[in-house]
């Protein structure tokens, strides 16, 4: 089974017909199933796809599951 990981925006654009965006580790993914985030959103990545995007609570909650 493949896990998706959280991911922070960097900066989102517009490829011809498709959105774009970078996160901040400088992974490149496709927004289709996640057109309404934009640079800051924290989205869950899976495979090079922004898959859902996340309220920054969840994230960060989320993101502290493993500091544990």
């Amino acid at each position: 089974m493949c896990l998706g990981r959280i991911e922070r925006l960097a900066e989102v654009w517009e490829d011809g017909a498709t959105r774009v965006g970078r996160s901040e580790c400088g992974v490149v993914l496709s927004l289709a199933f996640a057109p309404e985030a934009e640079a800051g959103s924290y989205v869950v990545a899976q495979r090079g796809i922004a898959v859902r995007e996340l309220v920054p609570a969840s994230a960060e909650d989320a993101a502290t599951l493993g500091d544990g």
